[in-house]
């Protein structure tokens, strides 16, 4: 893993509560967070935006990296999968972030989704239900 700096920024409207087991929200959003910075430029702005309606609190990670190709969307989810098998873009790893990540979101009644450009970079929306 590459060291790299980032810019993080936080967009919330106002305090939103939900139940979530804090443990696990804090283990996807950290992954989250840190695939951001690895697969973003250094100094690239990473926002984390934070919203709800009334069924839905939603947590979204933004990025500007390298993105992930079409193709690949429907199995970015799947344990030990990688886009790049051969790690030659210079990021280690062992393919189950993101699998872990969707693991707890739905452990937690939620749901995990990804839009992505290659080039562009990503949005990663976790969506928790309200109670």
């Amino acid at each position: 893993m590459r060291d790299a700096k980032a810019v993080v920024e936080l967009s919330a409207a106002t305090p939103l509560p939900i139940e979530a087991d804090p443990g696990r929200l804090r283990q996807v959003l950290d992954n989250l967070l840190d695939n951001a910075i690895k697969y973003s430029p250094e100094g690239a702005p990473i926002v984390l935006r934070v919203e709800a309606d009334s069924r839905w609190t939603r947590f979204a990670v933004a990025d500007n990296g390298v993105g992930i190709p079409a193709s690949e969307v429907p199995r970015i989810f799947e344990k030990f999968y990688r886009v790049d098998p051969h790690q030659r873009g210079g990021v280690n790893g062992t393919g189950l972030g993101l699998y872990v990540c969707r693991e707890l979101v739905e452990r937690m009644e939620g749901r995990i989704s990804v839009t992505s450009l290659p080039g562009r970079g990503s949005t990663f929306v976790v969506e928790l239900p309200r109670r």
